[in-house]
């Protein structure tokens, strides 16, 4: 049997984050991504010591490795000074103190649009940003990934040379990570449809950033070409990616401790993330589920 990196989906949170612990499992994942609060609001009511406490039990009597989260889609560290900045400052201290509470090991978040600034100018207030941020946040709080974009308009983070230029320009570089997602880099320009496509991501990966940092991987299909620039996922095999850059993803050994995380569409039925975990062990040459997987399986089809 394959070996498998941490696998799971992202997973709601409604009624609370211990809930979402109990929706893995039922899936058969061994990591998970949640949101810790609504990521289409500034503000969110206070975690309460209790949930907190809750998600943490619930987390450690199950076989749930990695747990991320995504911040909120609101945050944009390149913005110009002014409310939209110091909303997303305060957003992102807040929902690391979230993470810090729940014993979260990373979260993941996107760098920002420059909205006509240059990519240049537009990297230097991500790093200022996040410099502010950490200098506030105790050194216990989740690891911090910066996640590649697919590069739609002004956004930044579509290429490797600028998360890496992220990291050379902030004081914090040591606490900052790298969250891969397939649809996002596929839809920027890298080939990982093709082998060689993949070695040429990891090897650059590697020679800008280091591997070690890279904390997450989203597993997502592209509706979009290669080179698209187009954000929107398809289910594992559904999209313009194929099954085979998954299977290699899976079946590389330098990425085997790395967490990997479907954020593909859910479908009318909500059982799509448990027919890409099926698809996924089967892409591994690996079909371990679970008892409650094999179930949540089944209901998928």
């Amino acid at each position: 049997m394959v070996e498998l990196p941490p696998l799971g989906a992202h997973v709601s949170a409604a009624g609370g984050a211990a809930a979402a612990i109990g929706r893995g499992v039922e899936l058969g994942c061994t990591a998970l991504q949640i949101f810790v609060k609504s990521p289409n609001q500034w503000r969110a009511r206070p975690l309460p010591a209790a949930a907190a406490a809750e998600f943490r039990a619930a987390r450690a009597a199950s076989p749930i490795g990695p747990v991320v989260a995504h911040a909120a889609y609101l945050i944009n560290l390149a913005a110009p000074p002014g409310e939209t900045r110091e909303r997303s400052l305060a957003a992102l201290a807040d929902e690391l103190g979230r993470g810090a509470a729940l014993g979260l090991d990373a979260l993941v978040v996107h760098p920002g649009a420059h909205l006509g600034a240059g990519a240049e100018g537009g990297l230097v207030r991500v790093a200022a940003a996040l410099d502010e941020v950490l200098a506030a946040v105790p050194a216990g709080a989740p690891r911090l990934l910066l996640e590649i974009t697919a590069g739609q308009g002004t956004v930044l983070g579509s290429r490797l040379e600028e998360l890496a230029r992220i990291v050379e320009l902030a004081a914090c570089g040591e606490r900052l990570g790298v969250c891969l997602d397939t649809c996002h880099a596929f839809a920027a320009g890298y080939p990982l449809h093709e082998a060689a496509g993949h070695e040429a991501l990891l090897a650059e990966l590697d020679r800008l950033l280091g591997l070690a940092r890279l904390g997450a991987i989203h597993l997502n299909d592209s509706q979009g070409a290669c080179g698209s620039r187009r954000d929107r996922h398809a289910n594992i095999g559904e999209g313009e990616i194929g099954t085979a850059a998954f299977r290699r993803l899976l079946r590389d050994e330098r990425l085997r401790r790395v967490p990997m995380l479907l954020e593909t569409p859910l479908g009318d039925d909500g059982a799509g993330h448990a027919r890409d975990l099926a698809t996924l062990r089967r892409l591994a040459g690996d079909v371990r589920l679970s008892g409650r997987g094999r179930r949540a399986a089944r209901r998928a089809g």
